[in-house]
């Protein structure tokens, strides 16, 4: 399952592929949510970009997304609160899948 569902947060396992032409959200791919990210993964940058990438996405404070696991590896678990657009999205991607 790419996605762990709680009474208050949500956490995606996501497969983070730096350095791609523009950020956006792939789809699923071996049980994880594949995100492209514009920024290469030197210093930190790629991690940056997908929590401002999540952030606008979901709109939520950039603050409120933490990392579980994986902050150095591409694959991630990353914890987010369950807002309505956290949820909508899920549901969306399931739904495509």
């Amino acid at each position: 399952m790419w996605y762990d569902e709680r009474d208050e947060t949500v956490d995606l396992y996501i497969d983070a592929r730096p350095a791609s032409s523009r950020n956006e959200v792939a789809g699923i791919f071996d049980d994880t949510l594949k995100i492209k990210i514009k920024a290469p993964a030197v210093e930190g940058a790629a991690n940056k970009e997908l929590v401002k990438f999540l952030s606008k996405r979901f709109k939520i404070p950039k603050s409120s997304i933490h990392f579980v696991s994986g902050e150095r590896s591409k694959r991630k678990r990353i914890r987010l609160p369950k807002t309505e657009s956290v949820v909508r999205f899920i549901e969306e991607v399931e739904a495509e899948n």
